[in-house]
């Protein structure tokens, strides 16, 4: 697999104002938990069953154990932040900004989905952005369970044999809490649209007609491929498609390389950080990557 590397792009995108820019940053930076110097630290997750035990008992009392976390982590994405609502790091979350002003600037059609929503703070991020530039024709879809990963069906997908994601508490976000993160921000109107379900049963009947953004972060091989062959055919020319998890979770990993190779999908993937990657679809009439500037 050949990969290019993207960098962050610190410059003003076309369009936008001092405002603007402050706006998004302010909000990346909140979303994140930058802001804070990343001082909310991250989830213990505990393994065993003893340890485990200890967790539910000091959860009886209202205590937790938390472990301390840096800014180098945060950026990167490498811990599961006790309060900021992303996991995903700085360097993806602005690499997700400017996938979103692009297809924006260049008038790529489609709405913006993510597939695996978590606290919701990506989806926040691509909301602000509409927000932001005064696009009122674009809606931000959220696709999840909101109770956590499924078990892993190995007869379907082999890859994803002894997965045991489903097994993390954490993983589970209610729909409600979600909305209220929306709340939070001033960002929860009609241009924000819940899919709440396993993807097999509510992708591919989605009322999604044509997409400009797609990230994807369902961990697993299963939940990447369901999204993929859901969701990947509204991909608009020019659309990007993201993924989260490519770096990190190996049955992730295996599924975007098979969805590629059935599909004869030829876009080079650019490594955004040590997980997460993309590419453009058909993007050779376009600028191929986010190292330069938007047209």
């Amino acid at each position: 697999m050949t990969y290019s590397t993207t960098t962050t792009n610190t410059e003003t995108a076309p369009g936008s104002s001092e405002l603007t820019e402050r706006y998004l940053t302010l909000l990346q930076d909140t979303l994140t938990f930058s802001l804070w110097d990343s001082l909310d630290g991250q989830v213990w997750i505990p393994e065993g069953t003893a340890k485990r035990a200890l967790v539910r008992f000091l959860e009886k009392y209202g205590l937790e154990i938390t472990r301390r976390t840096t800014a180098e982590k945060r950026e990167h994405g490498g811990d599961w932040p006790r309060l900021a609502h992303t996991m995903t790091g700085s360097l993806r979350m602005r690499n997700l900004r400017d996938s979103v002003e692009t297809v924006l600037a260049e008038g790529v059609p489609g709405d913006l989905v993510e597939t695996g929503v978590w606290r919701g703070g990506s989806c926040i991020l691509m909301r602000g952005i509409l927000f932001a530039y005064g696009v009122d024709d674009r809606t931000v879809w959220l696709a999840d369970s909101f109770r956590g990963l499924p078990k892993a069906d190995a007869q379907r997908y082999p890859a994803d044999a002894g997965d045991r994601h489903h097994e993390w508490a954490a993983l589970a976000v209610s729909e409600e809490d979600v909305r209220m993160n929306f709340r939070r921000y001033g960002l929860l109107d009609s241009q924000v649209r819940f899919l709440s379900g396993w993807f097999r049963d509510t992708l591919p009947t989605a009322s999604i007609e044509r997409i400009a953004v797609l990230r994807l972060d369902g961990d697993m091989y299963g939940s990447t491929m369901e999204a993929l062959d859901a969701l990947y055919p509204r991909l608009s020319d020019g659309g990007f498609c993201i993924v989260d998890d490519y770096g990190a979770v190996e049955g992730c990993r295996r599924a975007v390389e098979d969805f590629r190779t059935q599909h004869n999908i030829t876009e080079p993937l650019t490594k955004i950080d040590w997980t997460g990657v993309y590419w453009r679809r058909n993007s050779d009439d376009r600028r191929e990557s986010l190292d330069s500037p938007v047209a």
